[in-house]
């Protein structure tokens, strides 16, 4: 019998169909952003580069290894203090990173994305200091770089990040409407937390923690001049809208940026402010009726993906302008 009379079924034309099937074919995963130990490097270069430019106050040499929120709040650092007397000044002392207690999340990317990952950095006998980290990566120079540095209030606190079978993160879109909380409507909250107390959005977005209410607290100082002058905090468009998630069990962890002002005004005509001692970098020594101030800040949060409050869990913020706001006294 001839070689090609002979024939099986997984040879047939509806085998072969099926081996090609979608639903039998292994899907292709997104790649990682990059590998565990391309992580770790680029942590460690942060820290290196980090330290011998705030050394030398070399802003340029920073800007290689920072961005954003980071990168503005590190020159709002440096400026402050300059602005101080030398005797003032905290001497530098180099620090680091230690990459072997750092939990890296790196997510897998669907072409075209942004390339970037978190880390959760601890330290401490009992690794009671956390501070959540995300670092991306430059689209022109392809340099990694530090965006966000978050210091968690309560390491206990942190959801369970969802890793794949590799160890791999999921992207998740932080301004979904599948999450409780897009976050633009955590950065309405977080706005409110400063400007109202957080009576009206603030406390319906987020639950009570310790970092909403130290917000809270903030916004209650206003109290601080008496009844001679008066302060108003106000939410103000972000200038890094840039915000990262990555999905958790519960929903997602966010890391976004936030931007708020303060305003403190005289009530009393002919009564000026005198700029404090770590005002002056941005306001020299000139008194005058009132004085604005913008603050940078990141925020971290927890939020659910079904119905219910979202927790802060740590925020950070800088002075990055002040002006003299006018003659006016008015608030």
């Amino acid at each position: 019998m001839a070689a090609t009379a002979c024939t099986t079924d997984s040879d047939s034309p509806d085998a072969a169909k099926e081996r090609r099937s979608p639903s039998t074919a292994a899907v292709a995963k997104p790649a990682p952003a990059l590998t565990p130990a391309e992580a770790r490097d680029a942590i460690t270069h942060y820290s290196k580069t980090n330290n011998l430019a705030v050394a030398a106050k070399d802003r340029a040499l920073l800007d290689t290894v920072e961005d954003g929120p980071r990168y503005a709040m590190s020159l709002a650092d440096l400026k402050e203090d300059e602005g101080l007397p030398k005797a003032d000044r905290k001497p530098f002392r180099a620090w680091s990173y230690d990459v072997t207690e750092t939990d890296l999340y790196i997510p897998r990317l669907a072409a075209g994305q942004q390339k970037w990952f978190a880390a959760v950095t601890r330290a401490g006998s009992a690794q009671q200091y956390a501070r959540v980290l995300v670092l991306a990566e430059n689209t022109k120079t392809k340099r990694w770089e530090m965006v966000s540095t978050i210091d968690i209030d309560d390491p206990q606190q942190l959801p369970q990040i969802v890793l794949d079978q590799d160890g791999y993160a999921t992207s998740v879109d932080p301004a979904s409407t599948e999450l409780a909380a897009p976050v633009g409507l955590m950065r309405a909250a977080v706005g409110d937390n400063f400007a109202t107390g957080g009576e009206q959005a603030g406390r319906k977005v987020f639950a009570p923690t310790k970092a909403s209410e130290q917000q809270v607290k903030v916004h209650q100082s206003v109290a601080k001049f008496g009844t001679r002058g008066t302060t108003r905090f106000s939410g103000e468009k972000p200038e890094y809208p840039d915000a990262y998630a990555l999905k958790t069990t519960t929903g997602a962890l966010v890391v976004f940026s936030h931007t708020h002002t303060q305003h403190d005004a005289s009530t009393t005509p002919g009564l000026r402010i005198m700029p404090e001692k770590h005002d002056r970098a941005w306001l020299g020594t000139s008194p005058s009726p009132a004085f604005t101030y913008t603050f940078t800040c990141s925020d971290v949060a927890s939020v659910p993906s079904t119905s219910g409050p979202s927790s802060l869990l740590g925020y950070g913020c800088r002075r990055t302008y002040a002006a003299a706001a006018g003659p006016s006294t008015a608030v």
